[in-house]
């Protein structure tokens, strides 16, 4: 996979589907996650002549490590590659962990909106329980993350190792309490080796990117979500125990111009399979 240099010397992976464009769409992957995630997305928007670019956060894949990164912090990345791919114009996306660095995009000056797909709202706030409704999985490794650095490392080499081999026909058994009825239908549906690959891909040369995430995670984001002014769209379904509702009502509740697409019966991985037309659609709108 192509490497894009940045100036602190860090590289990233990047996936560009080679559209002519200075507006684009920049795709978020999830945590943990890899770039690959979005191979049909790109695709699907080649297909629309619409420019899109999917990258691996630091840390994930070949993707240099940036220690001690924020949520916020995305913005120096993206906006050295919005330069190198002489982009003017676009809307992010992001999915599950990749959410709250989509909404972090609406504060780089190009940016104009951001779709975030059962992305996770802010721990340690007053009115939000971030885990409730999770699967057991996510109590146990946001623990370790509240307990430093460590600590989340341990439980990354103690747990999360079956995922870096992990094929399609065993992801649904990986994912164990994680997952309900909706996505265990998508993944038996075609979903299941794609996913599978993209997690080999993330976390092939270690578990940094994750544990980076988690720990941006349980502190604060860099920016105020009442702040932003750029139009954002959530979707989410209820039948999703890595993010459950309450977090995209959450951020509804807090983001002024946000306007979410609730869709009973669809999970974490359903939603996206399903619905990627009507969220490139606004995508596409946001852009023109």
């Amino acid at each position: 996979m192509p490497q894009f240099k940045l100036k602190d010397g860090r590289e990233l992976e990047i996936l560009d589907n080679g559209i002519n464009s200075e507006s684009a769409i920049i795709f978020h992957h999830g945590t943990p996650g890899h770039a690959s995630t979005w191979g049909d997305w790109l695709e699907a928007a080649a297909a629309a002549g619409i420019r899109a670019i999917a990258y691996s956060r630091a840390g994930y894949g070949t993707s240099d490590r940036q220690p001690g990164r924020s949520v916020i912090s995305i913005n120096n990345d993206i906006g050295q590659i919005l330069d190198g791919k002489n982009i003017t114009k676009f809307v992010a996306i992001g999915w599950s962990g990749g959410g709250p660095h989509s909404l972090a995009n609406t504060f780089e000056h190009r940016n104009v909106g951001a779709i975030s797909l059962a992305g996770v709202g802010a721990f340690g706030v007053d009115d939000l329980d971030f885990l409730e409704g999770m699967g057991p999985e996510n109590h146990d490794e946001f623990g370790a993350a509240l307990k430093g650095e460590a600590v989340i490392d341990t439980w990354m080499n103690e747990n999360a190792g079956p995922l870096k081999s992990v094929i399609g026909s065993d992801i649904i058994e990986a994912y164990g309490g994680l997952i309900g009825d909706a996505d265990k239908a998508a993944l038996n549906g075609g979903a299941a080796d794609q996913i599978a690959a993209s997690y080999r891909s993330g976390l092939a040369v270690s578990f940094d990117g994750w544990i980076d995430d988690d720990l941006a995670f349980v502190e604060p984001w860099g920016f105020d979500l009442a702040a932003i002014t750029k139009p954002v769209y959530l979707w989410q379904g209820d039948d999703d125990f890595m993010v459950p509702h309450a977090h995209s009502y959450w951020l509804e509740k807090h983001i002024p111009a946000a306007q979410l697409t609730f869709v009973p019966g669809e999970g974490h991985i359903s939603l996206n399979a399903k619905h990627r037309a009507a969220i490139l659609k606004q995508a596409i709108e946001l852009l023109k």
